[in-house]
């Protein structure tokens, strides 16, 4: 059986984002993502309670993925307030140890003064990067996939979002990721821009998202211009992101939207 992986596609991957509390209700919400379609599935962990978050947990809710990739993050937020990055970092491995693909390492993590949507949520104390960088080798020794994020939240002019994206790069990401915002059109036609500038500058995928008034455009068509995923859901409820489309309106954008250069005729 092939290994599952977020690396090395021919096409960007839809996937299914999990937003749960409770594992059955996770179990579900997986068979529903892949009935529409989905090719992975993102479940976010922080949402589940500390008693549900142990190894048999873990490999019961991630046999519902029946093989295909899975990501998952471990955020500070929801069930998470009251434990440390040092904590949410060996429950990461956990998941990953039961059987999840790639994992989310925030780029503020160890540094609790660098929180999500508080500047631009990457650390830059040595000993905060040093920690970060510690974590990602052991995914990699565990044959796992590691994906740095920075929540930055407003919008932010191309150069700095490269900038960012090239840090995150540099500590060992497989995968880059960027999420910041468009409250405009012309804030969103430059995201789409520096869409392009990333998949040109860097050598790892990247997933470079917005947020605000002016986001949808960025969601739908990013991943034709380089974007290794679309983020998705099954429904929009009051436990998903409400920015992003939903699984079957993402396939449907990247199964027929013909986006190649027309070939020269001869």
């Amino acid at each position: 059986m092939r290994k599952p992986t977020f690396l090395h596609q021919n096409r960007p991957l839809i996937t299914g984002m999990i937003l749960k509390s409770t594992a059955d209700e996770v179990r579900f919400a997986i068979k529903n993502a892949l009935a529409d379609g989905a090719d992975a599935l993102g479940i976010q962990l922080e949402c589940l309670p500390p008693s549900e978050r142990t190894e048999e947990g873990y490999k019961r809710i991630f046999a519902a993925a029946a093989g295909h990739p899975i990501y998952v993050t471990n955020y500070r937020s929801t069930q998470n307030a009251a434990l440390t990055d040092e904590a949410l970092a060996e429950n990461l491995l956990l998941a990953l140890s039961c059987g999840a693909t790639l994992g989310d390492v925030p780029g503020s993590a160890f540094d609790y003064d660098c929180g999500m949507g508080i500047g631009y949520e990457l650390s830059m104390k040595p000993d905060a990067i040093e920690k970060q960088m510690a974590l990602i080798e052991r995914m990699h020794a565990m044959g796992k996939e590691a994906l740095m994020s920075s929540h930055v939240t407003r919008f932010t002019p191309a150069e700095k979002v490269l900038e960012i994206a090239l840090e995150q790069q540099r500590r060992g990401a497989d995968i880059v990721k960027i999420v910041t915002a468009a409250n405009s059109e012309e804030e969103e036609l430059a995201n789409l821009s520096t869409t392009a500038l990333l998949k040109k500058e860097l050598s790892v995928p990247f997933l470079f998202l917005s947020g605000g008034t002016h986001s949808k455009m960025h969601r739908m068509i990013g991943a034709q211009l380089g974007c290794v995923m679309y983020l998705a859901v099954h429904e929009h409820s009051a436990t998903s992101v409400p920015t992003q489309p939903t699984i079957r309106a993402a396939k449907a954008v990247r199964d027929n939207f013909d986006y190649l250069p027309d070939c020269a005729v001869l």
